[in-house]
């Protein structure tokens, strides 16, 4: 086979790849869209419902933590416990303190069982251990106003419009178990960007203006996908990053090549009293006591407090602004004497991890208007390209066939090594993906064999 004839043959084979991969992720890439256009107004959204209860009037003083975490804890039932407490940086946001429900704790991130409550270093109940992700099923916020104190309102977490509008476009407000919809999209969707973008990269050129019918179609529908393919590729790839099936596989990745993004060393234990001679008398940090010892960390930003488990317990700190992920940390404080015990942010991010701290929020529109409108763009344009995509399949298709891009023989062996190794992973890495491909394949040579090629 000569060369141009292995061009000609891996170009057919890319259109034959391309037009199955939108077959496959049309529906839900439909679904996925216009799902997620709706949560990129999300801030917009949540601010015109929930601002009587995240915005105050600014005071010139603030009453301690611990009062506020009195306040809250009068507002909730008796049986919930303290989860954490995110403390604003300016002072015309309420402070919000979260509860979990009696039995709603998860292990920590390190496999240990959740220790029994610490009462004196939070007063009464303190938190369950945090789950690995996001807060416990059952978690209740309340909004306290810094000045006096005073409850401004309760907000159950699984109530609030983004998780509302997380799990529709997630699973349709359906269990976990209907999540690999919008993961099977992605997937395919991923392929339908790369051999996009190889079938547009030869004759990458300008739209001209004049052309019309199916080439008009064709060539915005090739300048506009390839146009927003760097936004696109940023967005599914975050996508998958925390999805049910690619998820673990991506963060075993990330394992082994040295990419992890750092976490709290085990063991990590504060030195109670007794076991301080030169301080017999020193108490547990209250709530306002930790936040004086966090407060230096991160000037002027908002802070997430979670208090010790147990008598040797840690404080955990982390940065509460979805905003500025260069800015994030996590720190452990002692309980007592407030001495930071570890501390890691984006300096200590490897490259991978710096990726994805930055590329999670941008999913979710957190980084300011022009993240919404990138993510805006990149719905209308995932609507557009599917659209354009079938326009120009049945103005192509005869009547009465099928109209499957024509597929010369030996078009297989026409793959490059670079193609092959970039399946391989996209395989390895994609679950679904791996799953669905050889049931498209086995479709397609049925149908091939039975109608042939349009």
């Amino acid at each position: 086979m000569t060369d141009q004839h292995m061009k000609a043959a891996r170009t057919a084979l890319l259109w034959r790849v391309h037009w199955w991969a939108a077959l496959v992720a049309s529906p839900f890439a439909l679904v996925a869209a216009l799902t997620g256009l709706l949560y990129a107004f999300t801030p917009q959204i949540e601010d015109a419902l929930y601002s009587g209860l995240e915005r105050v009037a600014p005071a010139p003083r603030h009453v301690a933590l611990d009062a506020m975490v009195a306040a809250a804890r009068a507002a909730v039932p008796a049986s919930s416990v303290v989860h954490s407490v995110v403390v604003p940086g300016t002072r015309d946001a309420s402070v919000q303190v979260t509860f979990a429900a009696t039995g709603s704790a998860r292990p920590h991130h390190d496999g240990a069982a959740a220790p029994s409550a610490h009462r004196h270093v939070t007063g009464q109940q303190a938190a369950p251990a945090r789950p690995a992700f996001g807060l416990p099923p059952g978690a209740m916020t309340v909004f306290v106003d810094p000045a006096d104190a005073r409850v401004l309102g309760t907000l159950a977490d699984e109530e609030r419009f983004r998780q509302w509008a997380k799990r529709l476009h997630s699973r349709l407000l359906q269990g976990d178990g209907w999540r690999w919809m919008i993961e099977l999209a992605t997937s395919w969707l991923m392929v339908m960007l790369a051999t996009g973008v190889a079938l547009w990269w030869p004759k990458a050129a300008w739209p001209a203006r004049n052309l019309r019918g199916r080439p008009g179609w064709r060539q915005w529908h090739a300048c506009i996908g390839a146009a927003f393919g760097l936004p696109t590729l940023a967005i599914l790839a975050t996508g998958l990053t925390w999805s049910a099936y690619a998820g673990p596989d991506i963060r075993y990745l990330r394992q082994l090549t040295g990419q992890a993004s750092p976490t709290m060393p085990r063991g990590l234990a504060s030195t109670p009293p007794a076991t301080m001679p030169w301080m017999p008398d020193a108490p547990a940090l209250d709530w306002q006591g930790a936040l004086d010892k966090a407060r230096p960390l991160a000037p002027g930003l908002a802070l997430q407090l979670t208090p010790p488990s147990d008598a040797r317990g840690v404080w955990r700190v982390s940065m509460a602004e979805r905003s500025a992920p260069m800015l994030r940390f996590e720190a452990a404080l002692d309980a007592y004497s407030g001495a930071v015990l570890h501390r890691y942010g984006w300096q200590q991010q490897p490259l991978l991890g710096k990726l994805t701290t930055a590329g999670i929020p941008f999913h979710r529109g957190e980084l300011g208007w022009w993240n919404q409108a990138l993510l805006i763009g990149f719905g209308v344009v995932i609507l557009f390209s599917i659209v354009s995509g079938w326009v120009m399949y049945f103005k192509r298709r005869k009547p009465g066939a099928l109209g499957l891009p024509k597929l010369p023989a030996g078009a297989w062996r026409a793959v490059g090594p670079g193609w092959a190794v970039a399946a391989v992973a996209g395989l390895a890495l994609m679950p679904l993906l791996a799953l669905s491909a050889p049931c498209v394949l086995l479709i397609d040579r049925l149908l091939e064999r039975r109608t042939g090629a349009a």
